[in-house]
């Protein structure tokens, strides 16, 4: 059973090394990596890469729409020059949120868990989860960017009656 590796555990800090070899191993530790994503409801889990389980292979699991996808041995081909600022958190880092300007369209190659390669361009949301997890794999944190960025901190301090979520700027 695999389980949630938390800052400031060292594992997250691995730099991968490429799958070499796509086995029944590999496929099953990519399904229990969806199961323990799906469990994180509020925020939503969205991604997993390996190092946030304590795992040094070059691969993660994404939320597209409605399915998640696995992602091996990921590449960023291209990068669009239109950029956004988004707030970012997270599950390695809970409560912390920043804000990190990622690239809105970007070009990655990877395989799938059958092995085909797949060249794909990806734009806005998955785009961005595409960015986070291939930073984890390169031992790279949000908040790391968000200190390269100049950017802020926010800690997640509960709900309002309403039920919206309530955030503190906080400084590093």
């Amino acid at each position: 059973m695999i389980s949630l590796v938390k800052a400031p555990d060292p594992r997250l800090r691995v730099q991968t090394k490429p799958v070499k070899k796509i086995n029944p191993a590999l496929k099953n530790t990519l399904k229990e990596m969806v199961k323990l994503t799906k469990t994180f409801k509020d925020p939503e889990g969205v991604g997993l890469a390996s190092t946030q389980v304590g795992l040094d292979g070059r691969f993660f699991v994404a939320k597209d729409t409605k399915k998640f996808i696995s992602v091996i041995n990921p590449k960023i081909v291209s990068v669009g020059k239109r950029t956004k600022t988004y707030f970012e958190g997270c599950l390695s880092v809970p409560a912390m949120w920043g804000e990190v300007k990622r690239s809105l369209n970007i070009k990655v190659s990877y395989q799938d868990e059958e092995g085909n390669q797949k060249t794909i361009a990806l734009k806005g949301v998955l785009a961005w989860i595409f960015q986070h997890e291939i930073d984890h794999l390169n031992g790279t944190l949000f908040s790391d960017r968000v200190l390269q960025q100049k950017g802020k901190f926010y800690k997640f301090t509960g709900k309002d009656k309403t039920g919206t979520d309530i955030f503190q700027e906080v400084t590093i």
